[in-house]
């Protein structure tokens, strides 16, 4: 089988890649290289490396000739620095992505088409309030927010939520620009399905980490940003009280949830999670236990408007649809990327 990977030379897609030429398929690779100061030494041989970005037509239009199945990991990801990130954001995703589904309109293509999506889509996970059962939890207020007042409360009686995990039936309810123009790629994405007759699935992956992720940038995971302030002898900076709630899925495991995904004639979205929540304290504590005399995590109370306080996936249609189970554990995971190299 040829396989396109966008974004191949990437943490994730670089992941995907390998698994892909270990297993004897045909891969190439749409990359910009903006985050490679040259070509990445862990993109296999066998790869076909084409230079340039999904606004580049004629890029994209050599890419796509003669591929079986398309793996779109190509995006501008994280929350960013603010606002003014909005422009960026929709012309490398959102008109990224219309690129793509142009140049693979343009020749016919049917085939099997799995994009990267994300947990953001989400917005706030699903919540429970003990008198009114499942509720839509509001976007926190600022004032809430600078009083240390965290967690979601019911929007009818006032009361504290507790989550519950979220399901793929979700309402989308998107909270950031990031969120937005991942919502936009899936449902481009359907349409193109819907149109062409192609399959397609949405896997929205949840707190990706390990090796070779970003390092220390705006745009990085918390993982990374922690990960990195360890390395350099500082505490780990844990926003509003360290409580709030994710599932931390290891790159091996999102890169075989890919693959599945490419072998399997389901169309729809999956979450892909490690089916472990934990807490982002949780995490930076696990971390810091990798370093001999690190100093333990700072609780700093600061927040991000854009951040939501628990998303949780529920693991069973993966598992279901794709036969994907995570095999990664969250102790083994972290203990191992205290040490695994970064990009």
């Amino acid at each position: 089988m040829r396989v396109l990977v966008t974004g191949g030379a990437g943490f994730i897609g670089g992941a995907i890649c390998e698994r892909l030429t270990a297993r004897g398929d045909d891969v190439v690779v749409l990359d910009s290289l903006a985050a490679h100061k040259e070509p990445p030494e862990h993109l296999p041989d066998p790869v076909e490396l084409i230079v340039g970005d999904l606004g580049d037509e004629e890029a994209v239009r050599r890419a796509v000739e003669g591929v079986d199945a398309v793996c779109h990991q190509a995006a501008r990801v994280g929350l960013g620095v603010d606002f003014d990130d909005v422009s960026d954001y929709v012309a490398d995703n959102d008109g990224g992505t219309a690129n793509l589904l142009r140049a693979l309109w343009r020749r016919s293509f049917t085939g099997r088409l799995v994009v990267a999506s994300s947990m953001v889509v989400y917005g706030e996970g699903r919540y429970r309030c003990p008198e009114h059962g499942d509720v839509r939890a509001e976007p926190r207020r600022r004032d809430d927010l600078d009083e240390g007042r965290f967690e979601p409360r019911c929007p009818r009686c006032g009361t504290g939520l507790a989550w519950a995990p979220v399901t793929e039936d979700a309402r989308l309810d998107p909270r950031n620009v990031y969120a937005a123009t991942k919502v936009h790629t899936e449902h481009l994405s359907s349409l193109y399905g819907r149109e062409s007759g192609a399959a397609v699935c949405a896997l929205r992956y949840h707190n990706v980490y390990g090796p070779r992720m970003p390092r220390d940038t705006p745009y990085a995971g918390v993982a990374s940003i922690f990960r990195s302030a360890l390395e350099s002898g500082a505490a780990p900076r844990v926003f509003e009280d360290g409580a709030q709630t994710r599932d931390f899925v290891h790159v091996d495991d999102v890169a075989r949830a890919n693959l599945l995904a490419l072998d399997s004639p389901w169309s729809g979205a999956c979450n892909v999670a490690s089916g472990e929540p934990r807490s982002v304290g949780d995490m930076a504590r696990a971390l810091a236990a990798g370093f001999s005399g690190a100093p333990e995590p700072v609780v700093t109370g600061e927040y991000r408007l854009g951040d939501v306080r628990h998303v949780v996936a529920a693991p069973d249609l993966a598992a279901e649809a794709l036969g994907f189970r995570a095999e990664t554990g969250f102790a083994a995971g972290m203990a191992a990327f205290a040490h695994d190299p970064l990009r």
